[in-house]
């Protein structure tokens, strides 16, 4: 499976990042390409997203800046989303892995690459400005 790492540095502490990213509840302030509005219906994180309504589950809380997630689309596709807050001098960087799924074509690798890192560029702005 062809992958592509995504990455901001982001001037603020992997805890901070941590903390902020790993809430789903702050998932539509920087995560256009995933959720537009999310609640938490009968234990599931649920959101609008591009891909219609989806439920976002994150990995268990961690100290290891892991923020790996699934995402589950209406169909009960799901889809494994690795991530990572990594420690970077007085900063640090976030990584996302975007994986090309089965038959997806070269515009639209280009077309997710893109949104993701429209959504790092954000979730660096709002933590750096905070």
């Amino acid at each position: 499976m062809e992958s592509q790492h995504l990455s901001v540095y982001i001037r603020r502490s992997v805890d901070d990042v941590y903390a902020y990213a790993a809430n789903p509840s702050n998932l539509p302030a920087w995560a256009e390409g995933l959720s537009s509005g999310i609640e938490l219906v009968n234990g599931d994180w649920t959101s609008i997203s591009p891909m219609g309504k989806v439920i976002v589950e994150m990995i268990e809380p961690n100290d290891l800046g892991v923020l790996d997630h699934w995402v589950t689309t209406s169909d009960g596709s799901v889809f494994y989303n690795p991530m990572r807050v990594i420690e970077a001098g007085h900063g640090c960087e976030v990584v996302f892995t975007l994986r090309r799924q089965p038959g997806m074509s070269d515009d639209s690798f280009e077309t997710d690459a893109i949104a993701i890192i429209t959504d790092l560029s954000t979730l660096k702005g709002i933590l750096e400005r905070g």
